[in-house]
This record gives structure tokens, sequence and C-alpha cells, in this order.
């Protein structure tokens, strides 16, 4: 297990230089700048350009250089002094404006996770025990509709139901009234209070794959032929489901760890914009769209670390849940 820790741990160093370049790359590809974005936004408006402002501006944020110049700047600062370089569209540090939204994302991204488990958990092992019953056939149904219907969309209907009719204005974490006020218990509980909604809403989709997959899986578990000897000998049906056949159908809760960690920062952009989550979706999208490649360059990069970290954790996870995968990473070692 150490010795994969460690070739896995190697292997990301090589990743994560290849996920930077090809970031960065890709944020240069579309023609201009945020200078320019930002000269067609003045013009659009009608205002003047001060051109030896934006001849200033260029110079101080090494927008005249050549891309790779810009690239290794923007590295050097990152591996030397942890700075993840400057948004010029808020003029202010990039580390500190995703630090600023990171924490309601990751209450959000972790709540989620742990209401699809709890919902998910009893839906999938009843509709497995209880095959083809009304149960399961429900269950299937809403599994089915979870899937297919956006989740967007859910939070479109959810805000027209709220307003059509308990004229509640839905949007937002946290409260007007605690928007500028510094963490108490106050803040805490109004936090709690509105988390419920937008964590139904984008744990909709998860839950209804996690509910299918450990159905499939605890079916074909429940065929094996332990199973039957286990029935035979006389055990509680109860005990015979529960002690092997569960165990080994949770491995996609566990593999979830893999991708939850990249959905912190990436996670539900529609969604968060549709209830006004001032989560880090909608700042990476605002970046994108406004050509801040500092901003943007800094959230894909760490998108792709905590996507490669995720995956290490989801293994080592796995690895100890399943002896049967325990045995064969062994083998590869």
């Amino acid at each position: 297990m150490r010795a994969l820790v460690i070739r896995r741990l190697i292997y990301m160093v090589p990743t994560l230089f290849a996920i930077s370049l090809v970031a960065f790359l890709v944020i240069q590809l579309p023609p201009g700048n945020y200078l320019s974005t930002y000269i067609a936004e003045l013009s659009a408006r009608g205002a003047t350009v001060d051109r030896g402002q934006i001849l200033a501006l260029e110079e101080r944020y090494g927008l005249n250089e050549p891309v790779h110049v810009q690239y290794l700047r923007w590295m050097s600062g990152i591996l030397l002094h942890g700075d993840f370089g400057q948004s010029f569209a808020y003029q202010r540090d990039v580390s500190a404006l995703i630090w600023d939204r990171i924490a309601l994302t990751v209450v959000l991204a972790l709540v989620t996770m742990l209401v699809s488990w709890v919902i998910a958990f009893p839906i999938g092992v009843y509709s497995a025990v209880r095959q083809r019953s009304l149960g399961d056939y429900a269950a299937t149904f809403v599994g089915f509709i979870g899937l297919a219907t956006p989740n967007f969309m859910l939070a479109l209907v959810f805000v027209w139901i709220a307003y059509r009719y308990f004229g509640e204005s839905v949007g937002g974490i946290v409260s007007p009234e605690f928007a500028d006020s510094a963490w108490n218990l106050g803040k805490v509980v109004d936090v709690v209070s509105n988390l419920w909604a937008p964590v139904l809403i984008i744990g909709t989709a998860g839950t209804a794959v996690l509910i299918r997959v450990l159905r499939a899986n605890l079916l074909d578990e429940l065929r094996k032929p332990y199973v039957t000897t286990a029935r035979a000998k006389g055990l509680p049906e109860w005990r015979v489901v529960l002690k092997y056949p569960v165990r080994m159908s949770l491995s996609p809760f566990i593999s979830t760890i893999g991708w939850i960690l990249p959905t912190l920062i990436g996670g539900e952009v529609m969604v968060s914009i549709v209830l006004s989550l001032e989560t880090t979706g909608p700042l990476l999208l605002e970046a994108l769209q406004s050509q801040d490649m500092y901003l943007a360059g800094a959230f894909i990069l760490i998108l792709g670390a905590l996507t490669l970290i995720g995956t290490l954790l989801s293994d080592l996870l796995l690895a100890w849940w399943d002896p049967r995968i325990r045995h064969a990473q062994a083998e590869e070692a």
C-alpha cells in the first residue's frame, strides 16, 4: 500500500504540470485578452478609452509579453510564493477571491454528499431486496426522473413555487441581514436554515445515480453462491443481506469521494446562478467570460489538483473497504 501511495504521488507532479500548461494555453486561445474585452465594454457604453492607461495595465500585468513568459511568471509565483496572480476584474489577489468563497462551497458540497448517501442507501437496498415490488417500481421511476431532469430546471421550478405560492424570494445561503456580519451562532443558524434547498436540488441527480448503482450491484451480489450458502445455513435474511452483499455493493458510495472534491470548485454552476449562491462556480464562469486569465487559470489548476487528490483518496478508501481491491493493488505494486 505504501508503494502504491508513493508511486501515485510521484505521478501527480507531472500530471499537475501538464494540467497547468494546458489550462493556461486554453485560456489564451480566444482572441484578445481581458483588456480587449474591457475596451469593448467601454466602447459599447460610449465611454472614452485612455490608451495610456491601457498600455500601463498591459505593462503591469505582463500582457504585452509572449505567452510562455506569462506562463513562467505565473507558475514561478505559485511555486515560490503561493501567489496565483492578480485578478484583473476585481483588482484583488486571486487567492483572496478563491478562499472568500471556498468555505460555503465546501459546506454545500459535503452536506450534499452526506444527504445523498443517507437517502440513497436505504432506497437502494430496499429496491434490490424487494425487486419488482411496488416500492421498487416507485423508486425506479423517481430515479429516472431525477436523472433526466436538469438540476437548474429544478432550481427554477423551486424558485417559482416559492415566490408564487409562498411569496418568498429564495436565493443565497446567507440572508441579507447577515451578509456583512462576522461569523456567530446566528449566522451559522441562518446558513443551516437556507442550506436545505440547494442541497436537495444539487443532490437530486447524484442520489438517483447512487440508488441505481447500489441496486444493480446488490442484485448481482445476492445471486452469488455464498449468499445461497448463507441462507441454506439458516441465517436470518437481514444478516445474510447486510453482512457481505451490502458491504461489497457500497464501493460506489466510497468512490464518490473522487468526484466530490472537484465539485467544490466547479460545482453546479447553473444552480448557483439561479439560486444566487456565492460559491466558486459562478466566479469561475465570470472569469472565463471576461478572460480574467489568472483567476480562471487558478480555478482550473485547483480543480485538476482536487481531482487527483480525490481519486487517490477514493482508491485508498476502496482498498481499505474491499479486500478484493486491496489484493489486486498489492499484486500490481
